[in-house]
């Protein structure tokens, strides 16, 4: 079997939020933004999407309207330095400070307005 699209959705009860969070951080732009539903895309790579949708959504199975628990996302960047200071810089909450890991990458983590842990990397 084959897909032609992989798009990450994450439930959110702080949509503003959640969609600054990502464009201010990240640089992704809005591509759709519906009040309940917020599509965002890559300015470089538009196959590369991210999706935040009401929690509260009847589209969401309500036994999947919780915080997220057991997962995170990872964004490979250039320079993991420059969106850590621009973590900081936006008050963000650090959960780790950048350091290089064993396995060849440098990276921070921080979380996201929905509970989301977000991990920021760049190779060493």
């Amino acid at each position: 079997m084959a897909f032609t699209r992989l798009l990450t959705n994450l439930c959110s009860d702080r949509l503003g939020e959640s969609r600054d969070f990502y464009v201010s951080l990240l640089g992704f732009e809005v591509n759709y933004d519906s009040g309940w539903y917020v599509q965002l895309r890559s300015p470089t790579h538009p196959q590369l999407e991210l999706g935040i949708i009401a929690r509260s959504s009847e589209l969401v199975p309500e036994p999947f309207q919780k915080a997220p628990a057991g997962i995170y996302l990872t964004f490979v960047v250039p320079d993991v330095d420059a969106v850590y200071a621009k973590a900081v810089a936006l008050g963000l909450s650090i959960q780790q400070e950048p350091r290089n890991e064993f396995y060849g990458q440098r990276r921070f983590l921080t979380v996201d307005p929905n509970g989301c842990l977000i991990d920021i990397c760049s190779p060493c």
